[in-house]
């Protein structure tokens, strides 16, 4: 859920790598941005969305939609730059790790919470909300406007 993007070097803002911004754990919007990092869409397979605890096609093809609906969206008010607020990026945080905290799956030593990379800071990483939550959350986020996202 990390580690393409961490391998790639990407850089936001002043140049600071993603892997440094989560060296002391993944953050993301929705997760479908990072705070710092304009412009970069992460549809379908980041930390804090709900991908891998579904059919991963219809994942795909919801979060595509929303990033697409997104950048209409900003074509049509004539904004080319999009990223989370540190708010809503870590109020989105802390609701995935308050949801996965009253499951067992949050106990687990599984790739889930990066066990699988030595020295990886153990989070939960997917939204186990459910699918249908987490796309009534990303369209209510879009309904308002893109709230918790900085447009300029």
């Amino acid at each position: 859920l990390t580690g393409a993007l961490t391998r790639m070097d990407i850089r936001g803002r002043d140049g600071v790598s993603i892997r440094d911004k989560w060296s002391q754990g993944a953050e993301t919007y929705l997760g479908m941005m990072v705070a710092g990092f304009p412009n970069l869409f992460i549809p379908a397979a980041g930390a804090g969305s709900s991908t891998v605890f579904t059919n991963v096609v219809k994942s795909i093809e919801f979060s595509v939609e929303w990033v697409a609906d997104c950048l209409e969206y900003m074509r049509s008010r004539g904004k080319t730059r999009i990223e989370p607020s540190q708010q809503a990026e870590a109020e989105w945080t802390q609701h995935v790790t308050d949801v996965a905290s009253m499951t067992l799956l949050d106990k687990a030593a599984s790739w889930y919470r990066g066990a699988n990379v030595p020295g990886k800071k153990q989070q939960f990483l997917p939204y186990i909300g459910g699918f249908p939550v987490w796309c009534a959350r990303c369209q209510e986020v879009a309904n308002n406007g893109y709230e918790g996202f900085l447009l300029t």
